[in-house]
């Protein structure tokens, strides 16, 4: 999953406004931040299948580090520990953060382990069983807690438009025909395993950073013409 990661985070802050944006927009990556940089430090595994879909174009060979159960509940705390200031802020990074594992479990192919170099892996594997159909039902997924998100935020008076934008563009972006993975795919070791892993790092850090700025900013002008009101 994608896109959806990011429509759960802006789900999140939708429904509480007054959590910071940054740990749950960021939240919903971490996990695929770390993956990323895992696979470039060698610590994951990653093998190019042009077969793959609907996105990837790889299998996720072992990716026990960051999203096994153990892991994915370990890292969780810590990203939620970096906010522990505020310990409902805190909770929400960790339940941001955890949601990324929770949201994979129905995409991922049987890669996902309840602990690292486990033997048991599981995951119901929609991107194996229905290929571009699982593409659509992501995007379907994330336009739903989108609509919920908007409406939610519209009624604060904040619009959220550009938000929409950014999403829409992050979808088709990593779609069948547009993925940059399809490329990777095709090059040769070592740069295969370094590029997938700078893609998937910064495929999370840079959109959810732009989210974290863009929703900042539209709660910012909200502000302002309701107290120029």
């Amino acid at each position: 999953m994608y896109v959806g990661h990011f429509a759960i985070g802006l789900a999140l802050k939708a429904k509480f406004p007054k959590i910071p944006s940054l740990p749950l927009l960021m939240g919903v990556g971490f996990l695929d931040v770390l993956d990323g940089l895992f696979i470039v430090a060698g610590f994951n595994t990653v093998t190019p299948n042009l077969r793959a879909g609907p996105y990837l174009f790889f299998d996720l060979t072992f990716i026990d580090w960051d999203h096994s159960l153990l892991a994915a509940l370990f890292w969780s705390a810590v990203w939620g520990a970096l906010f522990i200031k505020d310990k409902r802020v805190a909770a929400l990074a960790f339940v941001a953060a955890f949601s990324h594992f929770v949201a994979d479990r129905p995409m991922h192919n049987n890669d996902l382990a309840l602990f690292p170099y486990a033997q048991q892996h599981f995951g119901l594997g929609a991107w194996g069983k229905l290929g571009t159909l699982s593409w659509v039902l992501e995007g379907l997924f994330a336009a739903a807690l989108m609509a919920y998100a908007y409406r939610t935020t519209l009624r604060r008076g904040v619009n959220w438009g550009w938000t929409l934008a950014v999403m829409l563009v992050l979808f088709f972006n990593l779609s069948p025909w547009l993925s940059p993975m399809k490329h990777i795919a095709t090059l040769g070791e070592p740069t295969i395993h370094l590029l997938h892993g700078v893609m998937v790092t910064a495929g999370f850090v840079l959109p959810g950073l732009l989210l974290t700025w863009i929703v900042n900013r539209a709660e910012s002008r909200a502000r302002l013409q309701h107290s120029s009101q």
